[in-house]
């Protein structure tokens, strides 16, 4: 297996400081995305690893993904004085995403949100969940909460196509592009 590392997802967020990507997702965290609106991908990951989600954002939308974080698209919230309001605010996020990403690092056992998005999503959805692990380095094995088993993992793969291109696959058995997953679950 070939999981997606820390040092890839720091050097897409590095890279994606750089783009319009990054401009256009600094415009948004002043201001709150319209309730309404719809997204490929929602992302449950540890806040504690923001910088890492960052640059998997990065690599999602370089699969022409939409993909929701909520530090980013409801920025206004408060992580400080979370209510049950904010529980409603992610119910009504999820349910308006095709496809739930639980990035699993070593942070994520330690989030009381995970499991719940989670357990919400699969209910709400069942079938469109999969798990990313994300790992310090290269070549490390990723042994997960138990419950992550159930879920397809996503295989981290680079390859060249006329230049460099980065893409995500599902595992072995599931050899559908990411953006095949999201998008036809």
């Amino acid at each position: 297996m070939s999981w997606l590392t820390e040092a890839e997802a720091q050097y897409a967020f590095n890279e994606g400081r750089s783009t319009n990507a990054f401009a256009e997702a600094e415009i948004r965290k002043s201001s709150s995305t319209d309730l309404s609106a719809n997204f490929d991908v929602f992302l449950s990951h540890s806040y504690l690893d923001a910088r890492l989600i960052a640059g998997v954002k990065v690599i999602l939308e370089s699969e022409h993904l939409t993909v929701y974080v909520d530090w980013q698209n409801d920025a206004q919230q408060s992580r400080s004085n979370v209510t049950p309001d904010t529980a409603e605010l992610l119910r009504n996020r999820m349910q308006h995403c095709s496809t739930l990403i639980f990035v699993a690092t070593n942070s994520s056992p330690t989030s009381k949100w995970m499991p719940w998005e989670l357990g919400y999503f699969d209910g709400f959805r069942p079938g469109h969940v999969a798990i990313l692990p994300l790992m310090k380095k290269e070549g490390d094995a990723f042994n997960g909460q138990e419950y992550l088993g159930l879920y397809p993992a996503l295989e981290y793969i680079t390859f060249n196509l006329g230049g460099e291109h980065l893409g995500i696959w599902l595992s072995p058995g599931k050899a559908n592009r990411v953006h095949d997953f999201v998008t036809k679950g």
